[in-house]
């Protein structure tokens, strides 16, 4: 596997790019938007969250079979977690309908 070296202007680059998000986000979380906050303040994590996986965690050079291996993975352990929850919900409150 060989090693990627990034120069240092990209990193800053993607500092700052993260640092305006962060300002996006309180920015957006004193405007209401209804029930689009939620969706708004979810799209910018996702945003961040991207950057952070691709750059500094260098996800964007890796193989692309370990990439689907993560990704699968993930999209599994979520639906998990998912289907308990919600398991979970559907027998705290069946009884009080």
């Amino acid at each position: 596997m060989s090693e990627h070296i990034l120069s240092s202007k990209l990193y800053y680059g993607i500092w700052i790019a993260l640092m305006v998000l962060t300002v996006v986000t309180a920015g957006v979380a004193t405007i209401d938007l209804g029930p689009f906050n939620t969706i708004v303040a979810l799209l910018i994590a996702t945003s961040k969250a991207l950057l952070v996986i691709l750059f500094f965690m260098h996800v964007k050079y890796t193989s692309e079979k370990l990439t689907k291996m993560v990704i699968i993975s993930s999209i599994f352990w979520l639906l998990l977690l998912l289907f308990l929850s919600l398991t979970d919900y559907g027998t705290r409150y069946a009884g009080h309908g």
